[in-house]
């Protein structure tokens, strides 16, 4: 019978130890130097959010045709603010309201003409009043036509004068070229054009209303917050209500709570505005070191860089860099004088644009809170370089504890 043999009876020779022993050590200091040049040679390599302040800085003024890198000073910030006021319902639709009492006809709409002529009556005679629905005034003569609706030719067919030009014209107008046709053919006429269905001088308001409605257009001109007001007012509260309007191929958005407060943007509204209430449709994402990524939405009338980080849960003291707050935009060209030039622009003829600012300057606080986020812009915080050497030194860490640990088991 074979018997068996107890390994552990037996002891490795003291020489053998003593050389596992002194190989481990330095297979272990070979490792950690290894790691730390690799490590210290190649940081950029370890996992990281995004791009550090200096990378950020550098490529601001080394990329040719100029990737815009500005950092936001008080000057800055009002100067962008005060643009962004400029551009305004005021500004794009406030010269071209109708005046009070200029309603235009359109194709669509339903008139009626009366004409008047003064004795004797040589073209609508007694004679013809009662076919004519002619009534005596005095001693002249009234002769009310058959309401017309306007067709697509965008004329009035007048007795006695032939086709007239309606469409696009006032009632005033028209009543001034029958009039001016009549003349030689009837004794001192007078004309009264008369809107009985307005079908196309309307407003359309649609959105976050109580009632979406088209809304006709009366002499007294309507304005934009009587056609919000007609259609039963705004289902969420004013600062989070964004007022569009729609004119042709301008289309421009303000507050509402803005609106209400400057009487300028309440403009005068035109045949065929298009009138969007819209609840917090303005949005900036939110990536690096802050204390949530995530799309944010916030009010139509604005969010500081001061609220966007508070909404955030601030910085990461562990992780965040206060000199690289970070703001990616695409602007107008005209928004600032570029420090770079020629301005590098996208397809669409805007500029992309980094603005910086820099938290650990105790004055920056007050320019973030003037600084105002845009619709889609992209709030980025750089990590601090300690975190990198933090990242670094765990890295070490779990390299050498396997190494240590295999040293002190030989033992």
């Amino acid at each position: 019978m074979r018997s068996t043999t107890n390994i552990s009876a037996y002891r490795l020779p003291q020489w053998l130890v003593t050389s596992v022993h002194h190989c481990a050590k330095s297979c272990a200091r070979s490792l950690l130097i290894t790691a730390a040049v690799v490590g210290l040679a190649g940081c950029d390599s370890l996992p990281t959010s995004g791009p550090s302040t200096k990378v950020i800085l550098s490529q601001g003024s080394t990329v040719p045709a100029g990737l815009q890198l500005i950092d936001v000073t008080p000057q800055i910030a009002r100067q962008l603010s005060s643009q962004k006021l400029s551009q305004g319902f005021a500004t794009a639709f406030g010269g071209t309201g109708a005046t009070p009492g200029d309603v235009l006809v359109g194709v669509g709409d339903t008139v009626e003409v009366n004409i008047w002529e003064a004795p004797p009556a040589t073209l609508f005679g007694v004679a013809d009043t009662a076919a004519r629905g002619a009534s005596s005034i005095g001693a002249s003569r009234n002769t009310t036509l058959p309401e017309q609706t306007i067709g697509t030719s965008g004329q009035l067919n007048i007795p006695f004068v032939g086709f007239v030009r309606a469409n696009g014209r006032s009632t005033s107008q028209i009543e001034a070229d029958i009039a001016q046709r009549l003349k030689g053919k009837a004794n001192q006429p007078q004309v009264l054009v008369r809107m009985l269905r307005n079908n196309s001088a309307l407003v359309t308001v649609v959105g976050e209303v109580v009632n979406n409605s088209r809304l006709p257009l009366t002499a007294r001109s309507e304005k934009l917050l009587d056609a919000i007001a007609a259609a039963g007012g705004s289902r969420q509260p004013l600062h989070k209500t964004t007022v569009q309007i729609t004119r042709g191929t301008t289309t421009v958005a303000m507050s509402l709570d803005t609106v209400i407060r400057n009487a300028q943007h309440n403009i005068t509204l035109q045949a065929g505005d298009i009138v969007t209430a819209l609840y917090q449709p303005l949005s900036f994402t939110a990536l690096g070191a802050t204390g949530k990524n995530d799309e944010v939405n916030f009010e139509a009338q604005g969010i500081s860089l001061a609220q966007a980080l508070g909404r955030l849960g601030g910085l990461q003291d562990a992780r965040a860099d206060a000199q690289g707050i970070f703001v990616f935009r695409l602007e107008k060209p005209n928004a600032l004088a570029w420090p770079n030039s020629p301005a590098a622009t996208t397809p669409e003829g805007l500029v992309p644009v980094i603005y910086r600012v820099d938290l650990k300057d105790p004055a920056s606080f007050f320019v973030a809170q003037s600084f105002m986020l845009e619709n889609k812009d992209l709030l980025y915080v750089s990590n601090a370089p300690a975190a990198e050497l933090q990242k670094f030194a765990n890295l070490i860490y779990t390299i050498a504890i396997p190494a240590i640990t295999t040293v002190n088991t030989l033992r």
